[in-house]
């Protein structure tokens, strides 16, 4: 469990509101005498949870086994370049030159 310790404390100054509805007020009041928080820092402490699985799972590339013998592969043996590929690499040269 995480405690309002394990919330970052350097830059308390930045503000953020919300309006909820007062069973959701109750709801997160209950939950956070039960975690032994403040309503304060139940909240940041949630939502900062929150974020950083929203922010693992967009992040994360999960390939199945199959998909991570393909890749490896590939990068082991990559194919020759074909025509479409090799005209995009001299435009792309011609463009930014380099």
């Amino acid at each position: 469990m995480q405690t309002s310790r394990d919330v970052p404390t350097k830059t308390r100054g930045a503000r953020l509101e919300a309006r909820i509805s007062a069973e959701q007020k109750a709801l997160f009041q209950q939950a956070a005498t039960l975690s032994a928080r403040t309503l304060s820092e139940f909240v940041v402490a949630s939502a900062q949870e929150a974020a950083a699985r929203i922010m693992q799972t967009h992040e994360a590339i999960a390939l199945t086994r199959d998909e991570q013998i393909r890749f490896v592969s590939a990068l082991l043996a990559p194919p020759t370049p074909n025509a479409r590929l090799r005209k995009a690499a001299r435009q792309y040269r011609a463009q930014t030159g380099v």
